[in-house]
């Protein structure tokens, strides 16, 4: 196997080649093509197109590693993409390859609830594991043109190309100090454009001060309860509240210090996996709602500077307690 950092970046190029197809495809986007997994959990055939092409890729990079993919399209390889005219009915959500050793973690296009309204952000996420062990994590921003990526022990990074690296300049972090900036030149289809790549430390608000994200899941009815009672917790007692609709990328805003923590419970592996790699990376804090850093096998996820870590889980645990 390469090493973890010449293959974060490579899988940081299937998932903008992944985006530029979901970008592509966005422009004539017909909303008659969308198919109902469950109550409010949608599906299209851009999420099983950007799967296709990104298992495709990823077994060229890495042939002995196996998939957990959230649309369950890895024993369909190989055949084209998906036609606008067409529709597939490939289980959601299956483990098709999940073994021992290696295993890619795949969200083709995090956010297909916001994709379907356009309306950012929505993401590619990328993780490889052994294990519980998450070895390297890229999630791109197929709305901002923005790749986060890291590997373990390495630390967490954003990369910006093109128009967008020429106008960020400068980046100092919330405390007014310089963060690890570089810049490169990349081409691609034959142009030369510029390439910035920053070092990612997650901010330090206090409670008081926090912008937090409170997502909310399909499983509204579970759910319900819980989320009230920690808007009601929070509401007015921290900076802000938020809620974006896409776990890869709460998880990323986090790691980059716009938010300060994130809660969200009734995710799959592939939601959280690359993004919880990145906090940490970054500086930061993740667990499941217990508080456990054994959370990759779960279905929960606390993530934040650390600062704040401690009130966001007895908030959790209050509010999991009560509604019980």
């Amino acid at each position: 196997m390469r090493d973890l950092e010449s293959l974060s970046r490579l899988v940081c190029q299937v998932a903008r080649e992944a985006g530029a197809y979901i970008r592509k495809e966005r422009a004539s986007f017909s909303v008659d093509k969308v198919e109902r997994k469950h109550a409010h959990d949608y599906v299209s055939y851009v999420d099983k197109g950007s799967e296709l092409l990104i298992v495709k890729s990823l077994r060229e990079i890495l042939p002995e590693a196996g998939f957990i993919t959230e649309e369950g399209t890895t024993k369909t390889l190989p055949q084209p993409l998906p036609e606008r005219e067409e529709s597939s009915n490939s289980q959601d959500g299956k483990d098709e390859e999940e073994g021992e050793g290696l295993l890619w973690v795949v969200d083709p296009l995090d956010g297909t609830t916001n994709f379907i309204h356009g309306y950012a952000p929505y993401a590619v996420s990328i993780a490889l594991i052994q294990d519980k062990d998450i070895l390297l994590g890229v999630v791109y921003d197929v709305c901002a043109d923005e790749c986060y990526y890291a590997w373990k022990g390495g630390g967490a990074y954003l990369e910006v190309r093109g128009k967008m690296a020429d106008v960020r300049g400068e980046k100092s972090d919330v405390r007014g100090e310089k963060s690890d900036v570089r810049g490169e030149k990349s081409e691609v289809g034959g142009e030369k454009s510029e390439v910035r790549v920053e070092r990612l430390a997650v901010g330090t608000s206090a409670i008081n001060d926090a912008l937090l994200c409170m997502q909310l899941p399909y499983n509204s009815d579970a759910y319900k309860p819980v989320i009230k009672h920690l808007i009601d917790r929070f509401y007015g007692n921290v900076g802000s509240i938020r809620m974006i609709g896409s776990a890869a990328m709460a998880l990323c805003y986090v790691a980059a210090g716009r938010l300060d923590g994130y809660v969200e419970r009734y995710i799959g592996r592939w939601d959280y996996m690359a993004g919880a790699l990145i906090v940490k990376e970054a500086g930061g804090t993740v667990t499941d709602y217990n508080g456990s850093a054994d959370f990759t096998c779960g279905d929960s996820v606390v993530a934040s500077n650390g600062v704040v870590h401690q009130p966001l889980l007895e908030a959790v645990a209050v509010a999991v307690v009560t509604t019980i």
